[in-house]
């Protein structure tokens, strides 16, 4: 039971049984209220939303968009989905995959189905 949520419209922030939280919280809600099927965003346009830099491994390596669970975030303590949620949940809980083209520094979101 979360009582103290950073904006009103977070409530379908919840999914299985995961509040969507923290610094990824704009991303989520920027995938979520879009309708189209597919997201492109660049990284600098990720990072407009974020209000900070990704991380060097976003842009080094695919799998932190891929496969975020086999891949440490630096920027959180460990994977543990009980305390905050990863930043990979920023795309997961709105129904999204990424899949990114690291040379263009873009990210396909596709509503997953």
């Amino acid at each position: 039971m979360v009582h103290k949520q950073p904006e009103a419209d977070g409530e379908a922030a919840k999914r299985q049984g995961c509040v969507m939280s923290g610094t990824y919280l704009s991303l989520y809600k920027y995938l979520e209220n879009r309708y189209a099927n597919t997201v492109v965003l660049t990284f600098a346009e990720i990072e407009d939303l974020l209000g900070f830099a990704l991380p060097d491994l976003a842009r080094l390596r695919q799998e932190w968009w891929t496969n975020p669970d086999s891949n440490p975030d630096s920027n959180s303590n460990s994977n543990s989905n009980n305390d905050q949620p990863s930043y990979s949940h920023s795309w997961i809980l709105a129904s999204r995959t990424a899949r990114p083209n690291l040379l263009a520094q873009t990210v396909v979101f596709e509503r997953a189905s």
